[in-house]
C-alpha cells in the first residue's frame, strides 16, 4: 500500500488556532512552532517581513509544535502562550517568546507576562497548574496527523511548503498559490 503524499494534503484554519491579519486575506500561512526551536525564530522574523509587505493581504495562523526531547522549555512557553492567550495576549507572548528564545525559564515567562501587562495572578495559576497542557498536546497530535514531522511546519493557503524558508521563496510560494499552481 502506498503512502499518502503528505505535501499536497491541503489545511483549513481550526476554531483553536491563533490568528494574525484579515480574515477575508487571499493568503494563509499555517505555522506549527517551537518557541525555542532556531528555525522557527528564523521564521518568526520572514513572516514579520512578509506582513510588512503584504499587509491585509496575509494572514497567520499558529499552532503548537514543541519538541520536548530536544528543546526542553518549548512546552511550558507554548502553555505560557496560550495562558496569555485566555487574556487576549497570545500574540503579545508570541513575539516575546521568539525575541527571547534563550530566555524560557519559567521565571522569565512571568516576566514577560508582566511586562505585557497580564494578570500576573491568573496567569501564574495557569501556567502551573498546566492548564492549556491538554490543548498544546492536541496541537502536536494535530500536527502529526497533518505530516509535520520537524519545525517550523508552514502551509500557504492550505498546502504543505516543503522549500527553504527564505523571503524570496516564501514570496514566490505565495505567488503560485495566487495563480492555483
Amino acid at each position: 500500500m502506498e503512502k499518502p503524499d503528505l505535501s499536497l494534503r491541503y489545511l483549513t484554519v481550526h476554531p483553536d488556532d491563533h490568528l494574525r491579519g484579515a480574515t477575508d486575506a487571499p493568503y494563509t500561512l499555517i505555522e506549527y512552532g517551537d518557541y525555542q526551536c532556531p528555525g522557527c525564530g528564523r521564521l518568526f522574523l520572514l513572516i514579520r517581513d512578509l506582513q510588512a509587505e503584504l499587509g491585509v493581504r496575509l494572514r497567520i495562523a499558529y499552532r503548537h509544535y514543541p519538541f520536548s526531547g530536544i528543546h526542553p522549555r518549548a512546552q511550558l512557553a507554548a502553555e505560557a502562550a496560550e495562558a496569555a492567550g485566555a487574556q487576549d495576549r497570545f500574540w503579545e507572548m508570541h513575539d516575546m517568546l521568539f525575541e527571547n528564545q534563550n530566555a524560557l525559564a519559567p521565571k522569565d515567562l512571568y516576566r514577560y507576562a508582566e511586562q505585557i501587562g497580564l494578570d500576573i495572578k491568573r496567569f501564574r495559576d495557569d501556567v502551573k497548574a498546566r492548564r492549556y497542557r491538554d490543548l498544546v498536546n492536541e496541537h502536536f497530535r494535530r500536527g502529526v496527523q497533518d505530516g509535520v514531522y520537524g519545525t517550523p511546519g508552514v502551509f500557504i493557503n492550505g498546502i504543505r511548503h516543503n522549500g527553504t524558508l527564505d523571503l524570496d521563496t516564501l514570496r514566490a510560494r505565495i505567488v503560485k498559490a495566487e495563480s492555483g499552481i
